[in-house]
This record gives C-alpha cells, structure tokens and sequence, in this order.
C-alpha cells in the first residue's frame, strides 16, 4: 500500500494512512464526500492505472456506523459481520424487502447508505451474499468486516 499512500500524498492530500492490502485509506481533504471521490477515482486510474469505484465516508459518518451497530448483541464472530457501504440509498421498498428476506439464521439491517450483515455461518455459503451483489442492489458497494470497519475509525482517531 506504499505505492497508493505515495500516490495520494503527490495529489495533495493529508494525514493519508491505509489499513491492511486492501485498499482501505483513510485521509484528509477540504472536498465534499461526492467531489473527492470522482477526485480519488481519476487519481487512481492515472496514477496506477486501477478503474475502481471509490466510497468515501466522512469519519462523523464512519462513528455513526460503529454507534449504531445493530447487529452487536448476535454477532459474535466480528469477521463474519459485515457492513456494506452503499454508493446511495436504496429505495425504500428494496431495502424492505432485503431485511424481510428469507435468510436465517443470517441476519440484515438497512440503514441509509449501509447494510449491516451477520454471517454465522460464513459469507460464501450464505444466501445474503447473493442478495448483496451490486447488480441486484442497483448500487455501488464495498463490505467491510467490523474488525477493519473499527480498526478504520481508530486509525482516523489515532
């Protein structure tokens, strides 16, 4: 992740950190969410030559993330609880129908920009996971576990 730190250092952009191979940065910036992501996004395809969707959280939205943490109380295995970050909310009447979804014993909770998941029994053997494809969503997502989820909060912390 050096070489993406040193990248958005040259661009301008300050206090840049990155958290495990992932991807995952945290920054400061004078531009609103929507600006530095099309920013982000136009460095990225320049500079390393990677055409990726960048989602950015303010860290006041990030803490609202960990505050709410509706799904804490069951999930017990924090790898296994995700949180997807949604480039806009879904309509309402998708985001009924995902938390209305027949998939237990996993549980999903939609709110606003984010969909919070509990996985007790894996990701990839779950019927969540294919419900959450940005295809069928309508929308732009990137999950995080909430390990990596807090362990981003306490870097902007730190």
């Amino acid at each position: 992740m050096t070489e993406l730190r040193e990248l958005l250092e040259e661009a301008g952009h300050a206090d840049v950190r990155t958290l495990l191979q992932s991807g995952n940065v945290v920054l400061s910036s004078p531009l609103p969410p929507r600006k530095l992501e099309a920013d982000l996004e136009r460095q990225l395809a320049q500079g390393l030559a990677m055409e990726v969707r960048v989602l950015v959280r303010t860290r006041a939205e990030l803490a609202k993330v960990v505050e709410r943490d509706p799904l804490g109380k069951v999930a017990t295995n924090r790898s296994r609880y995700l949180v997807s970050f949604l480039s806009q909310k879904l309509p309402a009447a998708k985001a009924r129908s995902l938390e209305e979804a027949e998939v237990a014993p996993a549980q999903v909770v939609v709110h606003g920009r984010e969909i919070y998941a509990w996985y007790p029994d894996g990701v990839q053997r779950s019927p969540v996971a294919k419900l959450l494809d940005d295809r069928k969503l309508g929308v732009v997502s990137t999950a995080r576990n909430w390990n990596t989820v807090t362990k981003l909060l306490e870097l902007l912390d730190g």
